[in-house]
């Protein structure tokens, strides 16, 4: 249950980013209160993951993936640009999630 709850976190760490990027281009209050709320909803996930991971397990599956996330969808929503060498280092960051997830103790 703990990954599962953790593979949500991810999500919201995604799109919490990503509302970063959408609420310096809107401005106002709804702009700023989408990732005020995402915030806390990541952290309060992310929290509970941790209580049946490990913590360092836990924050690198979740900053990895989160790093990923946001860098494709900047790419498909921002059009932001990746130029090959920054792929394959992303491809090492996925290498590495896996491999801790392969062998994490719970």
């Amino acid at each position: 249950m703990a990954w599962l709850i953790l593979g949500i976190a991810v999500v919201t760490e995604i799109m919490w980013a990503l509302s970063l990027k959408w609420a310096a281009t809107q401005g106002g209050v709804l702009a700023a209160a989408v990732p005020i709320t995402l915030s806390f909803v990541n952290m309060g996930l992310l929290a509970l993951a941790m209580r049946g991971l490990p913590a360092g397990t836990a924050y690198a599956v979740w900053t990895g993936l989160g790093a990923v996330g946001v860098t494709i969808f900047g790419v498909i929503l921002f059009g932001e640009k990746l130029n090959v060498p920054q792929m394959g280092f992303i491809a090492l960051i996925i290498v590495g999630v896996v491999g801790t997830k392969l062998f994490a103790t719970s």
